[in-house]
Order: structure tokens, then C-alpha cells, then sequence
């Protein structure tokens, strides 16, 4: 898999979490590290990935000023192999009970291999059961100098609040497609694949700000045609499903110019060819809010590192200057509510057929 192969080994190639990055790296160069730590975020975005940077830097033996580690000595590579003793990973949701727990205990208590810290990164932490969350308390409350312990989690709000109160929290936020599409095209370089960009910009389009997704994605691809051969978007859409980057501002177009028969057309179209209507619905009610946010400030998509490049955002901000706002506005309530129509409809596209009806004349 691709995203084990390329997974950040060191700070500085974590890709979208600078804010994380550059406070950990803070806390172990001026020596001010937290005996716990909560990472939270969406999936995919690199919490257990930095937990064990995190790791790998408390142990490193040649650490550099800024907190980055080596990544050549014995207790770096040990832990990049997946051998380091002095890293301990569990998964709260399949090894979240009280017995586990209390084994944790146990080997807390216990130096360190290497003579330096000793690494608990607890994954799916929200599923841990609240016995046993009452049994970590006691080594948050009082926790041996050697150890640092990492909560990982896509749930915070069904931890503890005693648990809560003794960590140090970081909330990782999703990706953008820019930081997705940015570290896909280093991978297709570094693969020698061949790729086409409109490939690249909808495999991120659609990750939902998840890199891990974007990497799986394009590792089905590889494995399905080979380094040798020219990946289109034809042959992507076939494979991943994916919705063509062209889509969505058709569909916007037909809406916008009262073009009931051909949006309705479009809608058979992408049903019949294999597409999955609620996630064409969700990616378009995503593509609206684009054109919303570019319509009100230019610069804010911008920054937000979502406004697509070339033909695609030219199109974009002609179709944000060509709309009025109260009928964006109404579509993009329209297609909220589409969403949920979609899961109950026994007819696939019937709530897409009626969103079309009301919003044409």
C-alpha cells in the first residue's frame, strides 16, 4: 500500500498539520513535553502517524536543535521497522478493556528498553469502555517519568472528561484538496506512474481531506494498470467510480440556464453509467459551497486552498459571477435536503429528478 510506503518519517514531511507540527517540535526542543497527549481529528489525517514521530523523537539518540529526529540511529530505525520496544500500540477498539488496561499499568511500570521513554499510543481511543478509561486515570494522575502516553481519536466527545482534563489536546484538521493533490503527484513521481492531473485533482476531490483515502485510491489504480501505462480519467471513473471534474459545473450550468431536459438527461447519464448518485449529490453540494464562497470573497477560497487551477477555476468563477445568490442560495438547500432524501428513496435518482423540477422553470 502506498500510504505505509510514503508515510512520513520525519516532522517535516507531515503533510496539512503545521500547527501540530511546529508546537511538538516547540515542546521538545525547549524540553516542556506533556507526559499525555490527545490527537484528534477526521480519519486519515495523520494522527497516528505523528504519534509516532512523536515517539521517535523522544527517543532519538541524535536529535537535532529544532526536535526533528535523525531517522538514522538504532532507536529511529527500530521504530520506523516496526521492532522498537519502547513504542506500544493498541487499538482501544478491539483491546479496549479493563484487562488491557491494567496490563498497560503493569508495563508502564517498567523502564524503558533504551534507557529513555517509553511510547503508549492508544488508537481509536473513544472505544476504550469506561472501566478501563477509570483504570488510565491512574497513570495520567500519577504517570512514571519515562512514559508518554497518545490518545488518538476521531471522537473526543465520548472520552472522559477526567481523561480530557489531564491531556494536552491537538485537533488535526481535514486536508485540502491542494495538500492531497500536492502529495498524490509526488507519489506518481516517485512510482514513475503515469498519471493524468484531472486523475490527481478527482482522486483529492473526493478524499474528503482523508490523504490515507487518496493514497489507498491510488494504489488501486496502480495495481490495476501498471507504472507503464497512461492512467486517464476515463479509466479511473471505471475503476474508483470517481465523478469527472467536468460534472459538476455541467450540472451547475443546466440549473443556472432553466435547462430542465438536459439536466435531467445528465442525471440518467451518470446513473446508467455506474456512478454513485449520493456521492455525485455530496460532491456537487460541495462544489456549490465553492462557488458560493467565490462568489462572496474570492480571496477566502484562496486561502482556504480549495479554488481548482486552470480551466476548472476559470469555469468555477465565471459560473459564481453568472449566478444570482438567492438562487444559490435556494440550491444549496435544495441539495441539503437531497442528501437525506437519497438514503430513504427507493428510486435512486428520484430526489436528484425533483431537485431539478423545483429549481428549473
Amino acid at each position: 500500500m502506498l500510504y505505509r510506503k510514503y508515510r512520513p518519517q520525519l516532522f517535516d514531511e507531515v503533510v496539512g498539520q503545521q500547527h501540530v507540527v511546529q508546537t511538538l517540535k516547540g515542546a521538545l526542543s525547549s524540553g516542556r513535553l506533556s507526559h499525555a497527549y490527545l490527537f484528534s481529528g477526521p480519519r486519515g489525517t495523520g494522527k497516528t502517524t505523528l504519534a509516532r514521530i512523536l515517539a521517535k523523537a523522544l527517543n532519538c539518540k541524535h536529535r537535532a536543535k529544532s526536535g526533528e529526529p535523525d531517522n538514522t540511529c538504532e532507536s529511529c530505525l527500530a521504530i520506523s521497522e516496526g521492532r522498537s520496544l519502547d513504542l506500544i500500540e493498541i487499538d482501544g477498539a478491539s483491546n479496549g478493556r479493563i484487562d488491557e488496561i491494567r496490563n498497560l499499568k503493569d508495563s508502564a511500570a517498567v523502564a524503558a528498553a533504551s534507557g529513555g521513554y517509553k511510547v503508549f499510543i492508544i488508537d481509536e481511543a473513544h472505544m476504550v469502555t469506561k472501566e478501563a478509561f477509570n483504570a488510565l486515570l491512574k497513570i495520567l494522575e500519577e504517570p512514571p517519568a519515562h512514559v508518554v502516553l497518545v490518545l488518538a481519536t476521531t471522537d473526543p466527545q465520548k472520552i472522559l472528561p477526567t481523561v480530557l482534563s489531564r491531556v494536552q489536546r491537538f485537533d488535526f484538521k481535514k486536508l485540502t484538496g491542494k495538500e492531497i493533490a500536492e502529495k498524490l503527484t509526488m507519489v506518481v513521481r516517485a512510482e514513475k506512474a503515469l498519471v493524468d492531473d484531472t486523475v490527481i485533482a478527482s482522486i483529492a476531490s473526493s478524499s474528503d481531506g482523508a490523504l490515507r483515502d487518496a493514497e489507498v485510491a491510488l494504489s488501486k489504480l496502480l495495481s490495476s494498470f501498471g507504472d507503464k501505462e497512461q492512467i486517464t480519467i476515463a479509466k479511473a471513473t471505471l475503476i474508483l467510480g470517481l465523478i469527472p471534474e467536468h460534472m459538476n459545473p455541467d450540472f451547475l450550468g443546466y440549473l443556472i440556464h432553466n435547462e430542465r431536459s438536459l439536466a435531467l438527461g445528465f442525471v440518467q447519464q451518470i446513473y446508467h453509467s455506474g456512478h454513485n448518485l449520493e456521492h455525485f449529490a455530496k460532491g456537487f453540494l460541495e462544489y456549490l459551497r465553492k462557488v458560493m464562497i467565490k462568489k462572496i470573497s474570492p480571496a477566502v477560497l484562496a486561502s482556504m486552498g480549495e479554488e481548482p487551477s486552470g480551466d476548472s477555476g476559470k469555469r468555477l468563477a465565471d459560473l459564481a459571477n453568472e449566478i444570482d445568490g438567492q438562487h444559490l442560495l435556494k440550491m444549496l438547500a435544495v441539495f441539503t435536503n437531497v442528501r437525506n432524501d437519497m438514503k430513504i428513496s427507493p428510486i435512486p435518482q428520484l430526489p436528484l429528478e425533483l431537485a431539478i423540477m423545483e429549481l428549473t422553470r
